[in-house]
């Protein structure tokens, strides 16, 4: 690989005002300490100057590394026969001979994981499961279908209310609840694509974030139904076989239970993602009319791509009440959508493994960055805004699929 050019006047130009930008943004908080005990302002100015310095010479960094990628895609495009095919190789984690002995490692990792950490971290890590699951059911309707869903969140909301008064009125147990929590959040899923069925794209998103809030308020407003912001409390852990188990053990067990959750959503999404309806799906993201034009059933397509996003909605909310064995409507604002959304474009929208990869990071990396304590929040965004600028199709982009005519 060759060094990278020369920086211009151009590039430091704009290094120093993307760093004065920053310097600009982070003042209020890195600069000024008050202390209301002592009544006292501390100025820090190095932290300032730290900041400055290290957003320029990100930024200088970012544009050398764009200038050479430019120079590089040039000399491949004079040179033909050198040059990579019209579709390159996908990238590296897609590669089948890589693949395999990656996702064997990953896999024994979250399998000894609850042996060598301790239960604080399962616990986060299941927390973490459970949004691949999330990120995973909007990756069909977002990634696949290219419908844009700002209010995933009310599936959400729906699974984990489903067993909360399936137990509070009828004493059901979490492994009756999971099934219907699934069917009830591709019930409303199905009810929530019919009126947007000739919606795309802002409109759509308005229409869906106004669903989600409706869901909530009426969570939070019909007391008599769901308890209202009082919530419903001793929601049963899930069992196994009747088995008495500490806390400890009964946390180590839904881990395992969300680890197989997860599993399922990726080996059902992949099959979706390369089976005739996924196809279909990708025809509506990219022409809505050329889709419609060769005989496909629009109506049919986006009805399915909600009713199934939704449905895994809905599981992951039985899985959600089930873990914290208490659901009041605060824990599902227009915030949790916009966090699941952000999985799905920070993985790569229609990739399965960049979904995965992304709400792993996502939830994480502010639990790890605890011990920056106030700067946490800071360094974590800037984290996100670093990969959007390096990576702007996301984490793992998919290749684009070829389909060779059958001879």
């Amino acid at each position: 690989m060759k060094s990278l050019p020369m920086p211009t006047g151009k590039d430091i130009r704009h290094a120093l005002l993307t760093g004065l930008w920053f310097m600009f943004l982070t003042f209020p908080l890195l600069v000024i300490k008050v202390d209301p005990t002592e009544q006292t302002v501390t100025w820090r100015w190095a932290n300032l100057l730290w900041v400055g310095g290290a957003s320029a010479a990100v930024a200088l960094t970012c544009r050398l590394l764009a200038a050479h990628r430019a120079a590089r895609a040039e000399r491949l495009r004079r040179m033909p026969d050198q040059a990579s095919p019209h579709f390159p190789k996908p990238p590296l984690l897609f590669r089948p001979e890589r693949l395999l002995p990656l996702s064997a490692i990953a896999m024994l990792f979250f399998l000894a994981f609850p042996l060598v950490f301790s239960t604080y971290q399962v616990n986060i890590m299941t927390t973490a499961l459970m949004y691949v699951i999330l990120g995973l059911g909007l990756n069909i309707v977002v990634g696949f279908a290219g419908l844009l869903d700002l209010g995933y969140v009310a599936f959400y909301a729906v699974g984990a209310y489903a067993y909360g008064l399936l137990h509070l009125h009828f004493d059901l147990g979490f492994w009756v609840a999971l099934p219907i929590g699934g069917l009830l959040g591709a019930l409303f899923g199905i009810l929530l694509g019919f009126p947007v069925l000739r919606l795309r794209g802002d409109y759509l998103a308005i229409v869906t974030l106004g669903f989600g809030e409706i869901i909530r308020l009426i969570l939070e407003n019909w007391g008599a139904f769901s308890q209202g912001p009082s919530g419903i409390a001793d929601i049963p852990r899930p069992g196994l076989f009747g088995l008495d188990m500490t806390l400890d053990q009964s946390l180590i067990y839904q881990y395992y239970l969300t680890i197989a959750m997860a599993l399922a959503t990726v080996f059902v999404v992949n099959r979706l993602r390369h089976s005739r309806i996924g196809r279909a799906w990708f025809a509506l993201r990219e022409d809505e009319i050329a889709c419609q034009a060769m005989g496909i059933d629009k109506t049919a397509i986006k009805l399915t791509a909600f009713a199934l996003g939704a449905a895994w909605a809905g599981m992951a909310g039985v899985l959600f009440a089930a873990k914290t064995t208490f659901i009041n409507p605060a824990s599902f604002t227009f915030l949790e959508s916009a966090i699941i959304l952000c999985i799905v474009v920070l993985g790569g929208m229609g990739s399965i493994t960049g979904v995965v990869l992304a709400a792993l990071i996502l939830m994480l990396l502010p639990e790890y960055l605890r011990a920056l304590a106030e700067y946490r929040m800071l360094v974590f965004g800037a984290v996100l805004v670093i990969m959007m600028i390096v990576r702007p199709r996301g984490l793992m982009s998919p290749p684009r699929q070829t389909y060779s005519p059958s001879r």
